[in-house]
């Protein structure tokens, strides 16, 4: 505890360095239907500092929309940073909507492109972060199956959660962490 509170958390894996959820608050947007990727996208490189902040420490920014060619296919990551601390790269993909199996599909060729094709000696496996309006965490085991431990999907909240959505998140992670752990 004494390390913790020195030190703060260290990231000694990816799971470290992932929250869930992501409060976005001091990007000032409206929780609507009529939300779009691009808007949240531009309002977090507006405040960059701030996303820094809240991502945790150890993420250093690489860039936004940086290209990605197969053939002639081109695709597009929202946003690349690089953990410094568990020298990585974390991609990360912005999704308004819930989650979709395609969204996780779209990030696993993003991971495993980064992985292939621009991470160097010395450099972890990439990490592959969506970070969207809601999930279906059944959905993310059955996707991802044994990628589950370099991808995530995390919500994210426009505003700080009521008292009573805190309790209702309290009792679901007492809930997970009490569940005996299924063994594959």
């Amino acid at each position: 505890m004494l390390a913790l509170a020195n030190e703060g958390q260290v990231a000694a894996r990816p799971q470290d360095a992932i929250k869930d959820p992501y409060v976005l608050e001091f990007l000032d947007l409206p929780a609507t239907h009529r939300l779009v990727e691009t808007r949240v996208e531009e309002a977090l490189i507006s405040r960059l500092h701030d996303f820094l902040l809240e991502l945790g420490s150890g993420f250093a920014f690489v860039g936004r929309q940086k290209r990605l060619t197969l053939e002639s296919d081109h695709f597009y990551p929202d946003l690349v940073f690089y953990h410094v601390k568990l020298k990585c790269y974390v991609v990360i993909d912005l999704k308004v909507d819930k989650l979709t199996h395609g969204d996780l599909g779209q990030m696993l060729m993003y991971v495993n492109y980064y992985d292939r094709e621009i991470v160097g000696p010395g450099d972890q496996p990439t990490i592959g972060l969506i970070l969207c309006a809601d999930k279906n965490e059944s959905m993310v085991r059955y996707v991802l199956d044994e990628k589950s431990k370099r991808i995530f999907a995390s919500r994210y909240k426009l505003q700080l959660p009521s008292e009573e959505e805190l309790r209702a998140e309290l009792r679901r992670e007492l809930d997970e962490l009490q569940a005996p752990e299924v063994k594959p």
